[in-house]
């Protein structure tokens, strides 16, 4: 079985895409509303991984939510039907309310795609009322930053 989308490495995250035919319009080219459904897909993998739960069912135990407050991207190259794609999640910066992502997409080739920033807001959940990052999203969200830090670190040693 063919999958479309799996998760390739914890630290740095990054998700494997392969674009769908019925992701395209009649050009062959990707639609710029599915680049949203990319990241916010791949974003919804990183929680999952960071709280070993589906990110859905965690955050209402928790009892907060994290809408989208601003996505940016940066379009470099087109995709096609069958290309496939890596998504590296990074967090760039962590707040009192919000935090930033980053995604960076580079294709088989070593191409980078696009490079997109997210940036949730931390809600009450079912109010809809700003919050400060929940500790145990920013302790998830910090240790993450860290880690890949020191991967980023020890693979520079490395070379």
């Amino acid at each position: 079985m063919t999958s479309t989308e799996h998760v390739l490495s914890a630290t740095p995250f990054v998700v494997r895409r392969r674009v769908k035919w019925g992701d395209c319009d009649p050009a062959g080219v990707v639609y710029t509303v599915t680049f949203g459904e990319y990241v916010i897909s791949a974003v919804e993998l990183f929680y999952g991984m960071l709280f070993g739960s589906t990110p859905q069912r965690i955050k209402d135990e928790l009892g907060f939510g994290t809408p989208s407050r601003a996505l940016a991207f940066d379009f470099r190259t087109s995709l096609w039907p069958d290309d496939e794609f890596d998504m590296r999640v990074t967090v760039e910066a962590i707040r009192q309310h919000t935090y930033a992502l980053d995604i960076t997409a580079t294709t088989a080739t070593g191409l980078t795609a696009f490079i997109a920033k997210l940036t949730p807001i931390c809600v009450a959940r079912g109010e809809r009322r700003a919050i400060p990052v929940p500790d145990v999203l920013r302790d998830a969200l910090s240790s993450y930053q860290t880690a890949c830090g020191a991967a980023a670190a020890a693979g520079s040693l490395a070379s």
